[in-house]
């Protein structure tokens, strides 16, 4: 039986409660999962009676503090010893845990995962893949926010990192893979772009080449890898653009369908409910692709251990599928197969 997932109970706008109700949900879709909620006991177990909680998969770990939303990610980890962020991370490191989910302050996660977890061999910097399914096909970015002065080797890594995470969790067969840059030439971008653009091409990888932004979502690579300043703003917008849109979408379908329901409800009473039942089921369809509750979280990839970072406003669903999805990393060893990979291209190039 592998070790249960530490959740960092305390962390996100709605912790405890939907932090609480995720795990249940979590441990009741998977069997033999466990779940260990770090945090305040006394809010943790209120919760769980809350809930009518009675099994056994789910145990308590006591933190007394925790880390705010607006707090210095640095001076938070090393002031807050007994935070539920450090606690959980330290559960990992020690091999209590399996994996580490957290809906907090990413900054501190980040923060805490580099110093008491590592960073993996042959891995210089950790960074944050997150997938985007508001294109033709999911597509996953990295670095979004770990590391905002990237260099060539750091985005090389991020390449392979992110096309294992592709292949082994999201079924993806030899992912194609992008430089994200400001034209399509080779030599376009500045110093970074160029230097990592040349070093893709005898990598080994799958390079697609540079892309711009304005094909990130036209299905012409399954991984683009950028450094995390441009990758969180590329993030930022598309989720403001398509939460935006969503919005527009979903004002306009129901007033076409409000129009062509009177027109016809007088002939067929009937077809007025078809209709709604119609757009409804288009809206939930086009929500499911844009909300961040379907994927759960964004993986922590290159440090020694499982770190799964998810959307401060995460509810119960998004924290259930941040969860699994830790798990599921856990369970297949991708940190195994980075350094393997790694490695491999590593002797590749000395060859």
């Amino acid at each position: 039986m592998s070790n249960p997932v530490a959740v960092d109970a305390m962390g996100g706008d709605r912790a405890p409660a939907e932090v609480v109700r995720g795990a249940i949900r979590a441990v009741e879709e998977v069997e033999g999962l466990r779940v260990d909620l770090v945090g305040a006991e006394a809010d943790i177990r209120q919760e769980l009676e809350a809930a009518g909680w009675q099994g056994e998969s789910i145990s308590m770990v006591p933190a007394t503090e925790a880390i705010g939303m607006g707090e210095s990610p640095v001076e938070a980890v090393r002031a807050k010893k007994d935070s539920s962020i450090v606690v959980g991370l330290k559960r990992v490191r020690d091999g209590k845990s399996s994996a580490f989910v957290s809906a907090g302050n990413t900054g501190a996660a980040v923060a805490a995962s580099s110093l008491f977890l590592r960073t993996l061999p042959e891995v210089t910097k950790a960074g944050i893949a997150v997938v985007l399914k508001v294109g033709v096909k999911p597509l996953i970015l990295m670095d979004v926010g770990a590391n905002v002065e990237a260099k060539p080797e750091h985005l090389l890594q991020y390449a392979v990192m992110a096309g294992l995470y592709a292949s082994l969790i999201h079924s993806v067969e030899d992912p194609v893979v992008g430089l994200l840059n400001i034209g399509e030439e080779g030599a376009k971008g500045n110093r970074l772009a160029k230097e990592t653009h040349d070093r893709f091409g005898d990598s080994g990888i799958n390079f697609h080449g540079n892309i711009e932004a304005v094909e990130l979502f036209r299905g012409k690579c399954d991984v683009v890898v950028c450094d995390g300043f441009t990758g969180n703003i590329v993030l930022k917008l598309a989720e403001g653009l398509a939460e935006r849109l969503f919005l527009l979408f979903e004002e306009g379908a129901s007033e076409v369908a409000s129009s062509m329901a009177d027109i016809a409800d007088s002939a067929q009473g009937e077809l007025k409910e078809v209709i709604s039942q119609q757009v409804q089921s288009g809206l939930s369809k086009l929500g499911s692709r844009i909300d961040y509750a379907e994927s759960g979280g964004a993986p922590l990839l290159g440090v020694n251990g499982t770190v799964i970072v998810s959307h401060g406003r995460s509810g119960a669903r998004a924290i259930s599928n941040a969860i699994q999805l830790a798990n599921k990393m856990a369970e297949v060893d991708i940190n195994g197969l980075i350094v393997q990979n790694l490695r491999a291209k590593d002797s590749l190039a000395a060859d």
